[in-house]
């Protein structure tokens, strides 16, 4: 029984309450770097036609991004959480803003390359840092913060390709750099939410320590399975922003436009499921959240490929919502299991998410190629499967808000 039981971590900054113009502030800034990071395949069809680039070379300017944004996150996060730096938030903005920069203006490939590396490594900064500064800012309410936070993402990741389809393909590759004032702007409010967090930081580290630790078996098996579910939400995930267009096209014959008000019925859902995860986590443990975000979607997944146009669109709201409920929950879950090891945790299980949509993307395509477009979304479906999976995590403790 004692393995079953995970203590929730300790509440050292619930007495302040949430610290709402901060978690507003890096929610913005999240919304402002995403929004420059999907500006990068957003803006590929340009770059192709200016450089004459082949599918291999953007595919590896997408790696280039890749590789930087996830592998280099969670080793950042264990470095910042021996070494705390939240003032290193404006100097990961800065990193997005050069990189955005090169991508506007850059003469040669190389240097398209150096651009995406560097918006990368911004991204590699920002989200284990800012998941921190969340978590500090929570008041004790680590999902609501959590889900404020993320819910910023999501909606750059909505935005930032209807920014491009509307500014840099008209106006051209130039106008791109009207992006950079942003970064500048979030970089300025970085540095002050940088200065509140180190302050806040060692207010909570001169407070004892009242974690209870599970055995690094339990943790190490725990931290396993919730990757495996990321890994199945992201797999679903990639299929849907990626290839829901080409399917409702496909199916219904729908024209472009149509196509992207059904992928936008589901980000809009994602945004809000992320938006509603956490802060019902807070209420109900985040454990049920898994459970019901992960398995509570097969049904709807299994239903999407077989019913109508409008069934259809219902059907990708809702898959959105559900799913997303569950990340806020999961990266909680996480920080939760390993006290002492926040930025870690973000590092690892954003890093993780950026890779494994890149990568399940390129092998769905494969798929798609094969098999047909339809037969993506009949195999997919079967993924929240993988929920039952949840039974294996260590039951949370419910102490305090």
């Amino acid at each position: 029984m004692e393995q079953r039981i995970m203590a929730a971590a300790p509440r050292s900054v619930a007495g302040h309450g949430p610290a709402w113009g901060i978690l507003a502030a890096i929610s913005l800034c999240h919304m402002a770097n995403d929004v420059m990071q999907s500006m990068l395949a957003a803006i590929y069809p340009l770059l192709r036609a200016e450089f004459d680039l082949t599918y291999a070379r953007i595919g590896v300017l997408t790696l280039t991004f890749q590789v930087t944004a996830s592998l280099l996150q969670p080793l950042i996060g264990a470095a910042t959480d021996r070494h705390p730096q939240p003032r290193s938030l404006p100097f990961g903005m800065g990193s997005t803003l050069i990189g955005v920069l090169l991508l506007a203006f850059a003469p040669t490939y190389g240097l398209l390359l150096a651009g995406a590396a560097l918006i990368g490594v911004g991204s590699a900064v920002f989200h284990p840092e800012s998941s921190r500064v969340a978590r500090l800012a929570s008041g004790g309410r680590y999902g609501t913060a959590q889900s404020l936070f993320q819910v910023g993402g999501n909606a750059g990741t909505a935005i930032g390709p209807l920014l491009a389809a509307f500014i840099v393909v008209p106006l051209g590759r130039p106008a791109a750099a009207w992006f950079a004032v942003a970064a500048a702007l979030g970089a300025a409010v970085l540095w002050h939410v940088g200065q509140w967090a180190e302050t806040r930081r060692r207010a909570v580290a001169a407070r004892p320590d009242t974690a209870l630790r599970l055995p690094r078996a339990t943790v190490l098996r725990a931290i396993v399975v919730l990757a495996i579910l990321t890994f199945a939400k992201n797999i679903y995930s990639a299929a849907m922003t990626s290839y829901f267009t080409f399917f409702t096209i496909e199916k219904f014959g729908l024209g472009p436009q149509g196509a992207q008000i059904m992928l936008f019925l589901f980000l809009a859902g994602m945004a809000a499921g992320v938006l509603m995860g956490g802060m019902v986590g807070d209420r109900v443990g985040p454990l049920t959240v898994i459970w019901v975000s992960i398995l509570g979607v097969l049904p709807f997944t299994l239903l999407l490929p077989h019913v109508g146009l409008y069934a259809t669109g219902a059907l990708a709201a809702l898959i959105g919502l559900v799913l997303a409920s569950a990340f806020p929950a999961i990266v909680v879950f996480a920080q939760e299991l390993v006290p002492g090891r926040t930025g870690m945790i973000a590092g690892l299980f954003f890093g993780f998410s950026f890779g494994m949509g890149g990568i399940s993307a390129a092998a769905l395509g494969l798929l798609a190629d094969a098999r047909g477009i339809e037969t993506v979304f009949r195999l997919t479906a079967f993924l929240p499967l993988l929920g039952l999976l949840t039974v294996l995590l260590p039951r949370r403790a419910q102490t305090g808000g």
